[in-house]
């Protein structure tokens, strides 16, 4: 069991020796027409003998991982909200460059190759102490945080010592840049929303599920909230910080999925609730959130999950507040196959090529 440190910034950007490390951004953009977009950014690092991705598995490609290696993967999707059409870029396996998680401040150079010449790419880079550049194949932003960070917890740390997750958030970033939808390049500007957690846990358990969300309203204010299940029972938290950078936590809330608004996956078969009711115990707050575009599922190997924009109203001490949100919904039932989504490779087919991308690098 390890000790239990602060989080130090701008030093813990960057990478830890933990099982399991990602860097989350997501956010709500305009064009000069006013025509609203979103997206979602996420970077993984994982110990691959001690995290179970079905596809990745060292069962299956043990000739290829060795003990405590470090394998990574990027997700990332933005959304046209008008037209309600998602561009998602899935990349189930990354390779980084040699100078990436060598500087001072956080760099990632990642990129996927692939056997049949479409290369997928990717950076996040630190410009300045917590502020950051982001780019891939959907999106190159820059974010300016305005706030000083979001301590998850109080300290930066949930959880217990012995199963338990150091995380903090920039709840209030200045964004700016340009999105690809459709092949077309558009100059944007909003406001977006990063999350960096590292920790020594499997999510082994077939039973983990968790409803996330990240809120941001227009009187300045932002709230992280988390609803857990796990075998063990279900654990709740709640971190918010107004616009004048106070910080508070709470522990007891009611989320009740409003169902008339579930989607069906029609690739999965899983059922998502995209419309939410969270009253937050102790602090006279009720949110009201719903989708923005249906079609936000991600499909990783095994693993489907939802993610996406949500409109949001909250009542707060019974003042009406608006603003925009993001939601992630893992741990979902469906019935699928992966093979046959893949093109009905055999578990001999994917570490064929996963050979081959071995050794173009």
């Amino acid at each position: 069991m390890r000790e239990i440190k602060p989080v130090i910034l701008p030093k813990d950007n960057g990478p830890h020796n933990f099982v399991v490390e990602w860097w989350y951004f997501n956010g709500h953009l305009k064009d000069v027409e006013g025509r609203e977009y979103s997206f979602m950014d996420c970077f993984f690092k994982v110990d691959i003998s001690k995290v179970n991705i079905p596809h990745l598995s060292p069962g299956l490609i043990k000739d290829i991982f060795k003990k405590n290696e470090y394998v990574h993967f990027a997700h990332s999707v933005v959304t046209d909200i008008k037209k309600g059409k998602s561009h998602k870029e899935i990349q189930n396996i990354s390779f980084v460059s040699e100078d990436s998680f060598s500087k001072d401040l956080l760099y990632i150079d990642y990129h996927k190759p692939n056997i049949f010449g479409y290369n997928s790419k990717g950076k996040i880079i630190e410009i300045t102490p917590n502020n950051f550049h982001i780019q891939n194949n959907n999106l190159n932003l820059v974010l300016i945080s305005k706030k000083k960070p979001l301590l998850e917890g109080g300290h930066g740390y949930v959880g217990t010592p012995r199963n338990g997750s150091y995380y903090y958030s920039f709840t209030d970033m200045k964004a700016s840049g340009s999105i690809n939808v459709g092949g077309k390049d558009i100059d944007v500007y909003g406001k977006a929303w990063m999350d960096h957690q590292w920790a020594d846990v499997s999510y082994k358990g077939k039973s983990d599920k968790w409803t996330w969300f990240s809120f941001q309203l227009d009187n300045g204010t932002e709230i992280m909230c988390v609803e857990y299940d796990r075998e063990e029972g279900s654990d709740i938290l709640i971190d918010m910080v107004d616009k004048y950078g106070h910080q508070t936590q709470y522990k007891k809330a009611n989320f009740t999925p409003l169902n008339k608004h579930d989607w069906k996956s029609k690739k999965t078969k899983a059922i998502y609730p995209l419309s939410w009711r969270i009253e937050i115990i102790n602090a006279d707050i009720v949110i009201h959130t719903e989708a923005e575009s249906k079609d936000q599922e991600m499909i990783f190997g095994q693993i489907n999950y939802w993610e996406g924009p949500m409109k949001v109203i909250a009542f707060i001490d019974g003042k009406k507040v608006k603003g925009k949100g993001y939601m992630e919904l893992v741990g979902y039932p469906s019935d699928y196959n992966y093979l046959l989504l893949e093109g009905k490779e055999t578990e001999k087919d994917i570490l064929k090529r996963i050979k081959k991308l071995y050794k173009k690098i």
